[in-house]
């Protein structure tokens, strides 16, 4: 550092400043530094810069599994969010026992994490850990962490009035796992809007967020004209079970996903669905963990909106 100091002629204070993204530097400046360090080949050392500011710039992310693609497109924005402000992100899986999670990724100082999905219901059962700032994703507010979720219910009350706009008596719902959050706040969104339009509600058909649940689903639906799946992929299971049995989509049954995954436009038929905002998501996962340099903040409650993807599934 000093020998940057000496080459860009500036105080060690002003090279600190610089590899710390001070503000308190003036751009002429911070460009000279910068030059200085890229002709020396100078990096700030993490173990050190960790030693002295105890922040290992670094975040966990714990997650059940990464095989949905709810998950693995959160896996894939909390890393580019942290990225953004500097962070490197470490994965652990939980299976089961989430304590060990929680473990392993204080064993390793990071500075925080981001729990997702199926892995909130774990933490909510469980003991938070000491000294580990946590953000839950999809989960409701509790003691001791940030949530941050969709709004899940509003997106399934919008899909469900969709489909009863379109002229269908009722909807059926292909809901997600029982110990999901974000599929009971989806179920509750459904149930609001029938019975809020005086809809018959139907029994719902319970699924596992995978595409081969949402085809056995369609041995349930014989008497559905306008399907609300809880997931696009359980969605594209139920439209090829639909097609296999003869019944055409949207012509005999219309059928609405959500979370608009990336392939959802090139669904036969292109899928309507709510869309969720992932990157939106990330981002307040992330400022909720590192804003303020770390310090405690007031747990509080993070719900990002999500919207209606209207194409060609639905008539």
């Amino acid at each position: 550092m000093a020998m940057v100091a000496s080459r860009a002629g500036v105080s060690g204070q002003t090279v600190s400043r610089v590899v710390n993204a001070s503000p308190r530097v003036d751009p002429a400046t911070r460009a000279r530094v910068e030059q200085a360090m890229a002709e020396l080949g100078y990096r700030p050392h993490p173990a050190a810069r960790a030693l002295r500011t105890g922040r290992s710039q670094t975040l966990g992310l714990v997650a059940t599994t990464l095989a949905t693609v709810g998950n693995s497109r959160m896996l894939q924005a909390t890393a580019e969010a942290a990225e953004r402000r500097g962070y490197a992100l470490m994965v652990v899986t939980a299976v089961g026992d989430i304590a060990e999670a929680f473990a392993r990724l204080q064993d390793q100082g990071v500075d925080g994490a981001v729990v997702l999905n199926e892995a909130s219901a774990l933490t909510r059962a469980a003991d938070l850990p000491d000294g580990l700032r946590l953000v839950v994703v999809d989960a409701p507010a509790a003691h001791g962490f940030t949530a941050v979720s969709s709004d899940h219910a509003g997106g399934a009350a919008e899909a469900t009035r969709h489909l009863l706009a379109l002229g269908h008596d009722t909807v059926h719902h292909v809901a997600g796992p029982g110990d999901s959050f974000a599929a009971s706040e989806r179920e509750r969104g459904w149930r609001e809007a029938l019975q809020d339009a005086g809809a018959p509600v139907p029994e719902l058909v319970r699924g596992d967020w995978s595409a081969d649940s949402g085809h056995a689903a369609a041995a349930s639906l014989a008497d559905a004209t306008a399907v609300f799946s809880a997931n696009d992929q359980m969605a594209l299971g139920l439209i090829r079970a639909l097609t296999e049995q003869g019944r055409r989509v949207p012509q005999e049954v219309s059928v609405i996903g959500f979370d608009d995954v990336p392939d959802a436009a090139n669904y036969q038929p292109p899928l309507t669905t709510i869309r969720q905002d992932f990157t939106a998501l990330a981002e307040a996962a992330v400022t909720a963990l590192t804003a303020d340099g770390g310090a405690a903040r007031t747990p509080e409650r993070v719900v990002i909106a999500t919207r209606l993807v209207d194409r060609s599934s639905t008539r």
